[in-house]
């Protein structure tokens, strides 16, 4: 599955977290470094969601329109 990531970067950091996945989000000193912790963390969190017997919710693959500097999006793939 694929999951849209939106990306922000911050005044001295950068931040990226999965809307259709509320409470999986990630910050980070780099662009890659936050690409990486993003999709751990959405395997952890659908790994969490399945083992306390909560349905998983399906990828909406919309990605939202870059209208503000230093703000975009990129669907990430997991592995469950």
């Amino acid at each position: 599955m694929e999951y849209v990531v939106i990306f922000e970067k911050g005044e001295n950091n950068y931040s990226a977290y999965a809307p259709d996945l509320p409470g999986c989000g990630v910050v980070g000193e780099t662009l890659e470094e936050v690409r990486t912790l993003i999709a751990e963390a959405i395997g952890f969190h659908i790994e969490g969601l399945q083992e306390s017997g909560y349905e998983v919710p399906q990828p909406s693959f919309m990605l939202p329109v870059q209208d503000q500097p230093g703000v975009s999006s990129e669907l990430i793939a997991t592995q469950i």
